[in-house]
């Protein structure tokens, strides 16, 4: 008992704090992440939250060491939203991420969360990866990021999406014991609705804010073609249950209708791609009031140095995109944007590129807005399992001050974001300054 008391004391010793921040931004033309229309105002933030917004002066005699800041008139938005990201997966190739030490993997992510934070990422939805290090390192202020909802490990059938080891690694053998993707908790193999939960439990004992299953094929997996459907409703069930008994829920990577409409039934709250979707399948994601997350998909080329199998995979997807959006659209969902940028270093480095595509099927506004507000709804389907208590993605009093200020109106010019280098002025996680050009 002694010896656990020394091990807790240590985690408390290693939770650093911040320290109480007060800041008045004066002068500011607001989007609030769900109006259209935006308001002339001023901000005040106390202790990491939006204390007060008021059209009138904002008077600061009763607070000490307050840091006052001129707008200028400039644009405040909220922190954007990547609703789909790997941030251990993101920036390095594949088989780098398969075959180094995990320090050095922890290290490049590291590097790339900065980069997130310092394009206007506040927050993100993790769906996939050995993420809790990094998570925990921004979170205590030893590294630099956005904020992470984390899924840990996807868990994957044999033969699935998640499942990276090699041809001799097959038949299983207990003695040879884990690969090396499930060493470092980056995928769970999962072959029975016991197993499942198990490894749904696990993810969750560590801190998942949400569970991440795969429930059909996938481009960048070697053995499983795109039309194969993956887990049983049973097995879904399993770790739809389990998640469901922490207050949170299931998310699965589907691309078909099939796969789609079996986790639906299974209780899923979420579906991320489905691409190939048809209009029974966006019917019954209505019905049942699931959300779902898209990512702008369309060609660009064999970028990722994919194998011709799945080059192959990824133009059937592609030619999907359209359709789907289009559905979506017909049937006023709400969508969630996402990048899931994977093993591509050029395209981490400029995630607001992902964002900009969306333009081919919304307007600026609903991209914004999309990136923001209703992200942060998709991120509250976590419940109490969330990492953080207050509001994301919305600037009203009592949420985090998670803010943006940009030298121009992304409403009419979203593509101010292609250069946040001199556009980004003031960029602010947690009431704390990152960035401040004002």
């Amino acid at each position: 008992m002694r010896h656990l008391s020394v091990v807790f004391s240590f985690f408390i010793f290693v939770n650093f704090s911040f320290s109480q921040t007060n800041i008045l931004i004066n002068d500011v033309e607001i989007f609030n992440g769900k109006d259209q229309k935006t308001i002339k105002a001023n901000v005040l933030i106390v202790d990491q939250l939006i204390h007060r917004i008021s059209k009138e002066k904002v008077e600061t005699d009763n607070y000490e060491n307050i840091t006052i800041i001129d707008g200028k008139g400039k644009f405040l938005m909220p922190g954007l939203i990547d609703a789909h990201y790997h941030a251990m997966f993101a920036s390095l190739p594949q088989v780098v991420l398969l075959t180094s030490d995990i320090g050095y993997v922890n290290l490049v992510a590291g590097k790339n969360a900065e980069n997130l934070l310092m394009n206007g990422y506040t927050s993100i939805r993790d769906l996939g990866g050995p993420v809790f290090g990094l998570k925990k390192a921004i979170d205590q202020g030893v590294s630099i990021g956005p904020r992470i909802w984390p899924s840990g490990a996807f868990i994957s059938q044999t033969g699935g999406h998640g499942d990276f080891r090699l041809p001799n690694e097959i038949p299983s053998d207990p003695n040879r014991g884990l690969s090396y993707a499930e060493r470092i908790n980056a995928a769970a193999i999962a072959d029975s609705p016991d197993a499942v939960r198990l490894r749904t439990r696990e993810q969750l004992m560590q801190g998942a804010s949400q569970v991440k299953l795969m429930a059909g094929g996938g481009v960048s997996s070697v053995y499983d073609p795109l039309d194969v459907t993956q887990y049983t409703e049973n097995e879904i069930k399993a770790a739809v249950e389990a998640a469901e008994n922490w207050g949170t829920y299931v998310t699965v990577h589907a691309y078909t209708p099939r796969a789609i409409q079996q986790a639906i039934q299974a209780g899923v709250k979420c579906i991320d791609h489905g691409q190939l979707v048809d209009e029974a399948t966006v019917k019954m994601m209505v019905k049942k009031n699931v959300f779902w997350s898209l990512q702008p998909f369309i060609d660009e080329g064999n970028t990722g140095n994919l194998s011709p199998e799945s080059r192959a995979k990824q133009l059937e997807m592609y030619a999907g995109t359209d359709n789907a959006f289009a559905m979506a659209k017909k049937y006023k969902m709400k969508i969630a944007y996402g990048s899931d940028v994977l093993f591509n270093k050029n395209k981490a480095s400029k995630p607001n590129a992902q964002l900009l595509k969306m333009k081919r099927w919304f307007d600026n506004y609903e991209i914004l807005k999309m990136a923001t507000a209703d992200n942060a709804d998709l991120l509250a389907l976590s419940g109490k399992r969330s990492p953080y208590k207050a509001k994301v993605g919305i600037i009203e009093e009592g949420a985090f001050a998670d803010l943006l200020i940009i030298d121009g109106n992304p409403i009419e010019n979203l593509e101010l974001f292609t250069d946040t280098k001199s556009n980004l002025l003031l960029i602010m996680k947690n009431g704390q300054i990152y960035k401040n050009k004002l």
